[in-house]
Formats: structure tokens, C-alpha cells, sequence
């Protein structure tokens, strides 16, 4: 079997691992997916009339308000998602599953490729699943066309794959689970300091450039333009640039990790 073969063949026998672990385990991926409905339930009915006139200028309008939330909440759903991955992988090093691992016949990067490709895929179930509770209340994309839909499914699994290897980076240097879940929680705050509630413009001067060029920013504002036919600008580029560096950061960080001798 060629080595190719052997990479797919464990890979895949990792990813199932995984899958069936998360699914006889679900109370993390529950709790960190009531996160984001929650958020959007609380912000569209309870803060909904005044941001919605905060933000127009005008009067309360609640559904042009969830129009403007929801992609924000979707990647916010994406960064709760990934802080399990994190702690699945903590629990693998602490449990030493990883180091049983070491000793087996299997290709060495075949466990981290294993997490990754199943935390990515609870990340899209996890965006549909938001994204069927935000139809629900009344969120509409009438200015996408295919074309939109799909650069919007794009950009969402290249976010979901950057921050999943920073989230395995964290769960492989993490003591435990409860240090994996305290590094991952810029996942969660990020979103909550960017444009995902308001526009950068309506932030003070000193903390607008933070907020406009971290990574959920522009992330947010091309999702906001595809979904809803505004004008994307550089927003684009600034998400794909952010999205690979994110990656190859996290890959090279998780691989030399993981490829360290334990001591």
C-alpha cells in the first residue's frame, strides 16, 4: 500500500473515531451550539427594535436587524464549535490516547487530520442547524444567487478549517481539558468585539482598527455582502488572507507539537 493510501486509509479511520466520539459525548458540542441561538434569540427579540433603529437611523425595523446579525452569529457558531475540538484534543494527550497512538502501525499525521476533518464537518452541521433557526425567526438572503451561496459555503469551511488548527494547537499544549477550554475562548470573544453586533464606525476611535482587522471582521462583512448584496470591498481579500495565515499558522505550530518526543 502506497503511503498516500496509508495517510487516507488512517485518516479516515480517525475522522470516524471522532464522529462516533462527539456522538455518544454530544453535551459539549450542545452547550457550545446553545451559545450562538441564544445570543441571536436574545439580540433579535429582546435588543432587536433599538439596535435595528441605532443602526438604520430610523425607525425599529427587527428583520432588517436579523438580516444584519445572522452572519455574525454564524461565525460566531464556528468559533464555539472548535473550542471542543480543543478539548477532545487535550483529553487525547492527557488521557494518553496520542501516546498509544505513537506506538501503532498507523501514519503519524493521520490523528490530527482526523480531528480537523471532523471538527470542520461539526462545523458546517453546526452552521446549518443556526442557520435553519435563523430562517425560522425570519432571516432572507433575497440578493443571493448560487454563485453567492456557494463563496458563502466556501468562505464559512475555510474559517472552520483556519481556526480548527489554532484550536489544536491549543488542546496539544493545554495541562487538561479545562486549560484547552480557557485557551480557545478567543474563539467565542473575538466575534463579540468585531462588526457582528454593530458597525465598526459606531465604536470608539481608539478601539475601531482592532475591531475592523481582526480575523471575524472581514470574515463577517463578506459573508454580510454575499448573502446580502452589499459591497464587499476588500473585505474579501482581508478574510482569505486571514483564513490562510490562520492555517498554515496553526498546522506548522499543531505538526511540530504533535511530532515532538513526549518527554
Amino acid at each position: 500500500m502506497s503511503s498516500l493510501s496509508l495517510a487516507v486509509r488512517d485518516s479516515s479511520t480517525m475522522l470516524r473515531r471522532n464522529l462516533l466520539h462527539a456522538r455518544r459525548y454530544p453535551s459539549m458540542t450542545l452547550n457550545l451550539l446553545l451559545t450562538p441561538i441564544m445570543l441571536l434569540l436574545l439580540f433579535v427579540y429582546v435588543f432587536g427594535d433599538v439596535m435595528s433603529a441605532g443602526i438604520g437611523g430610523g425607525g425599529a425595523n427587527r428583520s432588517a436587524y436579523i438580516a444584519y446579525l445572522v452572519p455574525g452569529i454564524l461565525l460566531m457558531t464556528i468559533g464555539g464549535t472548535v473550542v471542543g475540538t480543543a478539548v477532545s484534543v487535550s483529553n487525547d494527550m492527557t488521557e494518553g490516547v496520542i501516546a498509544r497512538f505513537r506506538t501503532m502501525p498507523i501514519h503519524r499525521g493521520a490523528v490530527l487530520v482526523g480531528h480537523v476533518a471532523g471538527s470542520v464537518l461539526q462545523s458546517v452541521l453546526s452552521v446549518v442547524l443556526v442557520g435553519a433557526v435563523a430562517v425560522a425567526i425570519g432571516f432572507r438572503s433575497h440578493h443571493a444567487g448560487v454563485l453567492e451561496w456557494l463563496a458563502a459555503f466556501g468562505l464559512l469551511v475555510l474559517f472552520a478549517l483556519a481556526l480548527t488548527w489554532i484550536a489544536v494547537g491549543m488542546g496539544l499544549i493545554s495541562p487538561n481539558a479545562e486549560a484547552a477550554s480557557n485557551n480557545a475562548l478567543p474563539m467565542i470573544l473575538l466575534p463579540l468585539l468585531s462588526s457582528a453586533f454593530v458597525p465598526v464606525d459606531a465604536m470608539p476611535g481608539w478601539f475601531r482598527p482592532f475591531a475592523e482587522y481582526q480575523p471575524f471582521t472581514p470574515a463577517i462583512e463578506t459573508l454580510r455582502g454575499l448573502l446580502l448584496g452589499g459591497g464587499i470591498g476588500n473585505n474579501g481579500w482581508l478574510a482569505a488572507a486571514w483564513c490562510l495565515a490562520l492555517t498554515v499558522l496553526g498546522y506548522f505550530w499543531s505538526t511540530a507539537k504533535f511530532n515532538r518526543d513526549p518527554k
